[in-house]
């Protein structure tokens, strides 16, 4: 009997990491009665990583109100494992799918620092916090807010955290950041290596995405290296070139400066969890996949970190689009792709019809 392990992203905006499991998997059955599947919803740190983490080890989900990006109230959870592990999902506090509109200058984190607090509330004993898809620029200063800093300008007046307020901060007052931190193990999930400021940095790179329009992005690539300079006085260092410092709008340099974190590659955590390789190792198959295959992916998403751990596997990825060349994902170990939209139709065209491509898609697998 042939083997087939399944272990996608969620494909943003449409499905979810499970979804696309549970699609694959039943076209995979009706082709072939005698083939065993296992499926294994994974996350690279973005949108689905607290229900990857909840389905691989096991837990509950524990609600609680917290900000959205610009400032509403919203329903959001994290996820405590077995072992007292907090899993925090950015995604689903100050994330780009949690509001209708985004605005890159006004949108704070202060939503996942919310999220960490009402963690360490329940009993944390230690953190992994999920950086992907932040709606977010702000330097990770509203997260850092919520968890008890206070931000002043030059009058001594205190700072709204957001994108756009990065300069007029000149002091950083830490007296009220929350203390269990410091007696916390935090694990960072992240995937880009990108520091806090610069053209490589955060505004410039990740912040279009988000919203902003030319002249937002040089705003808070500004505001960003102001922060950054603030901060350095108050920690007499400067992380603000570290790998990752730039990932989520830097909040993950917030979290390495001021909390003590570790940046690590949220899919390899992931696929441990789920004790993965086990899993794969005496699989004929393996059926990885994500939204979009594109150049971030090549950083070590979700396609390319299950391809590295099944080096000598037929790897298959089922993508939405992929904008990288055949030697580019043969090289990382994907044997190979097949897009759902081929034809690379405008996203709001092919969303209503989702499912039934990536059936189509799957339908192309051959064993």
């Amino acid at each position: 009997m042939k083997k087939a392990v399944i272990a996608p992203d969620s494909f943003k905006g449409s499905l979810s990491s499970s979804e696309v499991c549970r699609i694959v998997e039943t076209v995979l059955k009706q082709k072939h009665n005698s083939i065993e599947v296992k499926s294994i919803p994974v996350a690279d740190g973005g949108e689905g990583t607290a229900k990857a983490f909840l389905y691989a080890a096991g837990g509950e989900k524990i609600h609680c109100t917290v900000k959205s990006p610009l400032g509403r109230d919203i329903e959001s959870y994290f996820v405590m494992l077995k072992d007292k592990t907090a899993v925090v999902e950015m995604a689903l506090a100050s994330g780009l799918t949690v509001e209708a509109e985004n605005d890159a200058l006004l949108a704070s984190s202060y939503g996942t620092g919310q999220l960490i607090r009402a963690a360490l509330d329940a009993g944390a004993e230690r953190l992994f916090i999920g950086i992907g898809g932040s709606a977010t620029t702000d330097a990770g200063a509203g997260c850092l807010n919520a968890l008890g800093v206070k931000l002043y300008d030059a009058e001594n007046r205190e700072v709204i955290p957001c994108g756009r307020n990065l300069e007029k901060i000149s002091r950083i007052d830490l007296d009220g950041l929350d203390k269990r931190l410091s007696e916390r193990d935090i694990t960072v999930l992240c995937d880009v290596k990108n520091p806090l400021y610069g053209k490589n940095g955060a505004a410039y790179i990740f912040a279009p995405q988000k919203g902003a329009d030319e002249n937002d992005v040089i705003a808070l690539d500004r505001g960003l290296e102001a922060f950054a300079e603030v901060s350095k006085n108050v920690l007499d260092k400067d992380l603000s070139h570290c790998e990752g410092a730039g990932a989520a709008g830097g909040l993950g340099f917030a979290l390495v400066a001021f909390m003590g974190a570790e940046l690590k590659s949220g899919i390899d955590i992931v696929l441990d969890y789920c004790n993965f390789e086990n899993e794969a190792s005496n699989a004929d198959l393996i059926i990885t996949g994500e939204g979009k295959l594109d150049r971030q992916s090549l950083m070590g998403k979700v396609p390319f970190g299950v391809a590295s751990r099944c080096k000598g596997k037929r790897v298959i990825a089922l993508v939405g689009v992929s904008e990288v060349s055949g030697k580019e994902w043969t090289e990382m170990g994907i044997s190979e792709v097949i897009e759902c939209n081929p034809e690379h139709l405008p996203f709001e065209e092919i969303k209503p019809g989702a499912k039934a491509m990536l059936c189509a898609a799957a339908e192309k697998i051959k064993l």
